[in-house]
């Protein structure tokens, strides 16, 4: 029974499916659930720091439940979407209740697309990855796998990294630095995958050049079916998607930086170059997206056998909560300044 917790990710866009269907005050559910409710919980229930034996690390990897609850948030987001269209498209709603829907929307594009198609985005398997990056594109983020893959886990704790925030660099004006440079970046890499498999830029391997048709057609197709409205509601569900994405890059790594080695490169990455987070809640409302340090140890661990490490860098709240302060400028830093190395801020 244990591993059905991470069932309670599905909580998001079930509360998501009433702020549609009942609207009015309703509509802004989600936001209050994910960003009042969740943070609430996480004071309430204690942290957990339990590693798995290896034992149970090789039972939780036998049990193909925790890929398929990965698989069905696919028709879940998309179900969702669609529905959201067309109660903005064929019912006279008051403005305040597009916005509510846009935002419940929006976090769920957020939450159970592009978290998950993060996670899926890092396997072998061509069909995982193909799910993926199909849960990346309602969020217009497609470049999102090349750059995080080729480029993020790469140069995480940088100042190279476009998803890495600077000390005392406030969430908003991450939101721009990080969004630009990180698809600009995409393409960098891009160029220079096909630059050494010897492919043109008109070439099937050119995976940004197929994103931007993808997300055109995509976006063709909105119009076409829910007119301009629609149009409107897809950019801007979008928009709130990939923002709230940028906001978990930005308390992810928040000031902390690799130290350069007498050789002039950065040292490797360790567990004290990302923040953890052992709040049980949003650990698995974000399938472990939290132990986050475990994640850049080793990129290829799946989300159900991620560990803590106690040298870790570990953030006072939870990730719901972190996201919120985080819109606080002042409290963030007096939060988490004195909780960075001295010798990362003076690197």
């Amino acid at each position: 029974m244990r591993d059905l917790k991470y069932l309670a990710a599905f909580t998001i866009p079930i509360v998501a499916l009433l702020s549609i269907y009942f609207k009015g005050i309703w509509s802004f559910a989600t936001p209050f659930y994910a960003f009042i409710s969740l943070p609430v919980l996480e004071l309430i229930f204690q942290t957990d720091e339990h590693n798995l034996d290896k034992t149970e690390v090789e039972n939780k990897l036998k049990n193909k439940l925790f890929d398929w609850l990965l698989y069905l948030n696919l028709p879940i987001v998309y179900a969702l979407l669609i529905y959201g269209l067309t109660a903005v498209t064929s019912n006279k709603l008051a403005a305040f209740e597009l916005v509510g829907m846009v935002f419940s929307v929006g976090i769920v594009l957020s939450v159970n697309g592009i978290n998950v198609g993060h996670e899926l985005g890092h396997r072998q398997k061509s069909n995982e990855r193909f799910i993926g990056k199909a849960l990346l594109l309602p969020s217009l983020y497609m470049h999102f796998f090349i750059e995080h893959n080729f480029g993020h886990h790469r140069h995480a704790a940088t100042m190279e990294d476009p998803a890495t925030a600077r000390y005392n660099q406030s969430v908003y004006s991450f939101w721009f630095t990080s969004t630009i440079r990180q698809y600009f970046s995409a393409w960098k890499i891009q160029n220079t995958l096909l630059k050494n498999s010897n492919s043109r830029f008109f070439s099937f391997k050119n995976d940004m050049f197929w994103y931007l048709v993808i997300q055109v057609i995509y976006l063709f197709i909105m119009l076409y079916i829910f007119g301009a409205i629609g149009l409107l509601f897809a950019v801007l569900v979008a928009i709130v998607g990939f923002t709230l994405l940028e906001t978990v890059n930005y308390i992810e790594h928040y000031g902390l930086l690799r130290l350069k080695t007498k050789s002039g490169r950065y040292e490797r990455v360790k567990e004290i170059h990302s923040w953890n987070s052992n709040h049980i809640i949003g650990r698995i409302v974000l399938y472990e997206l939290t132990r986050h340090s475990d994640h850049h140890y080793k990129a290829s661990k799946k989300y159900q056998i991620l560990d803590c490490h106690q040298e870790s860098p570990q953030m006072p709240y939870g990730y719901p909560t972190s996201m919120v302060i985080s819109l606080i400028p002042p409290l963030w830093f007096k939060l988490m300044n004195k909780r960075i190395p001295q010798e990362m801020i003076s690197a």
